[in-house]
């Protein structure tokens, strides 16, 4: 197998690309929100709730959520589907 020598100027262009890509990906995800998956307190604090409420909304099929292990997830745009579902608009 022949051996490949990288130089110096390869690894800063490498650098250059690979921060230039990561400056795309950022971009394109602004002003959305990053994490997909939430935990309990996170929901929590999204909705303003306490841990009671979270479980009813669980139990009585509300808000979906995943179980893994002893960790309840539930997903950000479930989330958002959610809530768009159950709004009420009032016409006075």
């Amino acid at each position: 197998m022949a051996a490949t020598i990288i130089t110096t100027e390869d690894l800063i262009e490498f650098k250059m690309e690979l921060l230039d890509e990561i400056k795309i990906l950022l971009q394109d995800h602004s002003g959305q929100h990053r994490k997909k998956l939430l935990k309990s307190s996170d929901v929590r604090k999204l909705l303003g709730i306490t841990s009671g409420t979270l479980q009813t909304l669980r139990v009585n099929g509300t808000l979906p959520y995943s179980k893994i292990g002893g960790a309840i997830y539930y997903d950000y745009d479930e989330i958002r589907k959610v809530f768009e579902q159950n709004r009420v608009d009032n016409k006075f």
